[in-house]
């Protein structure tokens, strides 16, 4: 009777833990329609500001600090920011993008001399745990990155490579493929790198400007490397949710098949024991005949 209780009990342990996972499920999926749906409608526009920067610097005499880099930033140390999550329980996705993160501070001597700036909670510990030095965790960001703080870090960053603080600037985050798809990667947002002349533009092309060019271009690609980071942002929330997503539909598939094995076990433990109880009330009227 004990042993059968007991199991009663782990049944119930885990009809809970099913219930807990399938509500969170079910809302990271909600939470992943949401981030899907802003991650899409800002792509358009960095896409073609990408384009445009690339078009723009591949003219002849374009040229920008942002792109080409600062004379007196050359031998500086690098500056790697980033992006994991505030929680847990997101599979393996703070897990591929610290891998990535540690493999790139081991080979890249610019980095791992540089500084490291964290956003999420779970990176900042598994950094500290590894003794990487964290200069700066940023904690104003959360599920739903603003632009206005995107643009304020960007914008910070664009100043002090200017400044000729550091050589470059790399983001570490997980970019979003597709729902079934993110891939860990390291993002050089600094010099900026313009996309390359689509097949098919037209070459050697004279445009008029007005302003002119390098006008034009220090207009542009500050914004470019704004509306760049503040994606890799939307990128990253969207993976944490799609993992999250995953990593609870797994919880609540495997407290299912753990239930369904327990309610068996129990079932046998029960047929046990009522035979054993029939068996000694049979014994016991045999001996009484």
């Amino acid at each position: 009777m004990a042993k059968s209780r007991e199991i009663k009990k782990r049944m119930k342990a885990v009809a809970n833990i099913r219930r807990i996972t399938k509500t969170m499920q079910m809302i990271a999926t909600s939470k992943f329609a949401r981030a899907q749906q802003a991650s899409l409608a800002t792509k358009p526009y960095t896409e073609a500001l990408l384009s445009l920067v690339g078009e723009l610097a591949s003219m002849e005499g374009a040229s920008h600090p942002l792109l080409s880099g600062v004379d007196r930033a050359k031998g500086k140390p690098e500056l790697t920011l980033i992006l994991t999550s505030e929680r847990g329980l997101c599979g393996p996705y703070n897990g591929s993008i610290l891998r990535a993160t540690m493999r790139h501070l081991r080979s890249t001597p610019a980095a791992s001399s540089g500084a490291v700036e964290v956003v999420g909670r779970k990176g900042l510990i598994v950094l500290k745990f590894n003794k990487v030095d964290v200069a700066r965790h940023h904690t104003v960001f959360g599920d739903k990155p603003q632009y206005e703080d995107v643009e304020r870090l960007a914008q910070e960053y664009i100043d002090r490579y200017i400044a000729g603080e550091f050589s470059s600037v790399r983001v570490i985050y997980m970019r979003y493929i597709s729902a079934g798809k993110q891939s860990p990667e390291v993002l050089q947002l600094l010099p900026f790198k313009p996309s390359s002349k689509p097949e098919g533009a037209a070459t050697n092309v004279q445009f008029e400007f007005s302003p002119d060019e390098g006008e034009l271009l220090g207009a542009i690609i500050p914004a470019a490397v704004k509306s760049v980071l503040f994606q890799a942002f939307n990128d990253a929330i969207v993976s944490e949710h799609v993992a999250r997503m995953v990593a609870m539909k797994a919880a609540t598939d495997n407290a299912g098949k753990m239930g369904k094995a327990l309610s068996r076990k129990f079932n046998r433990a029960r047929q046990a024991q009522i035979t054993t109880e029939l068996t000694e009330i049979i014994s016991g009227a045999a001996a009484l005949a």
